[in-house]
């Protein structure tokens, strides 16, 4: 299934190599498809750096183009220039956004589409849309409803999301676009990878030397990783995620396969598929080619700029005293 899907992945590469403004300024050379990674120094391919994932490609298909997997360059410049027009500084298909900013300046999605020209990073459904959810995961999400009947969004920090309270945004949710702080550096040794987000600062360390996982009872927010080459593709398999993590409303059962390969010199083709049968009815799958930079990583001070926990909390107690205070005027 990977395969095919990176094949289409490659197609779309190809396809828009008469339009050098819509890959970053620079033509991909379909005689470099089958490019050849540089090695380091102990022979693994070479894909260190600082790659950025910024796109205004949406994560789903947008309904109007439910039959379209990819935009044709006039489509492109029309996307990329309507979404420029937007006055929120979102992109032409973003609802709304997780973080609530003041300045739509403050945003940074970037102004283009994806080089592939793909209509949404979900490549798989071929309708590019997330998967229904399977009968358990309907259930779960209803307990879930259930558990907070009778409870505010704020009563405790705890009802907050995680990212909200700077613990992390998760794996794969990390690796997605964000609205900004969009940079990821990798970096290599013989046995290890280490991967940090500029998100959260978030860094995995995946070891690479054929360990086992960890027992079924330790549980990690970013899960237990283990990696391997495969060609020129570094594979990463994941398990045993808390079941706090919840990617998209999924469980415990979560197992994340993540694929990343060069492409050529400047772009590294991410890959991932999710699988959980206790939140989907099947599989589904993402294509995130990301573009390499010299732009330095910073740093996310959320504690320290964290003002929006300790206002929601004390507002969601305001309005709690005003309702008593109201009720005890009746």
């Amino acid at each position: 299934m990977m395969q095919g899907i990176r094949a289409q992945t490659i197609a779309g590469l190809c396809c828009l190599l008469l339009s050098p403004a819509l890959v970053h300024g620079q033509l991909l050379d379909v005689d470099n498809i089958d490019y050849e990674a540089e090695l380091t120094a102990w022979g693994h391919p070479d894909i260190q750096g600082v790659w950025d994932r910024r796109t205004i490609t949406p994560l789903q298909r947008p309904e109007r183009l439910a039959d379209k997997a990819f935009l044709t360059p006039e489509e492109i410049r029309s996307y990329e220039r309507l979404s420029a027009e937007r006055s929120d500084g979102r992109p032409l298909d973003s609802g709304r956004i997780i973080l609530t900013v003041h300045d739509p300046d403050d945003l940074d999605y970037g102004t283009e589409v994806l080089p592939t020209g793909q209509t949404s990073l979900i490549v798989d459904p071929p309708d590019g849309r997330l998967p229904e959810r399977s009968e358990a995961g309907r259930e779960r999400a209803a307990a879930r409803a259930r558990e907070r009947e009778g409870r505010g969004p704020a009563d405790s920090y705890t009802d907050r999301s995680l990212l909200e309270r700077c613990i992390t945004w998760g794996v794969p949710g990390g690796m997605l676009p964000q609205p900004y702080n969009n940079n990821l550096l990798i970096v290599q040794t013989p046995d290890t990878v280490m991967i940090m987000n500029e998100m959260v600062h978030d860094v995995r360390i995946i070891p690479l030397d054929g360990r086992p996982h960890l027992p079924d009872t330790v549980r990690l927010w970013h899960g237990d990783s283990r990696g391997y080459w495969e060609g020129e593709t570094l594979v990463i398999e994941s398990s045993n995620f808390s079941e706090k993590t919840r990617f998209f409303g999924a469980s415990e059962n979560l197992e994340l396969i993540e694929r990343f390969t060069r492409v050529n010199g400047d772009i590294l083709l991410y890959e991932f598929t999710v699988e959980d049968p206790t939140t989907w009815v099947r599989p589904w799958s993402i294509s995130l080619p990301m573009t390499r930079t010299d732009q330095p990583l910073y740093e996310y001070a959320c504690h320290e700029g964290n003002y929006a926990m300790r206002n929601m909390l004390s507002v969601a107690r305001n309005l709690e005293k005003q309702e008593r205070e109201a009720a005890g005027n009746d």
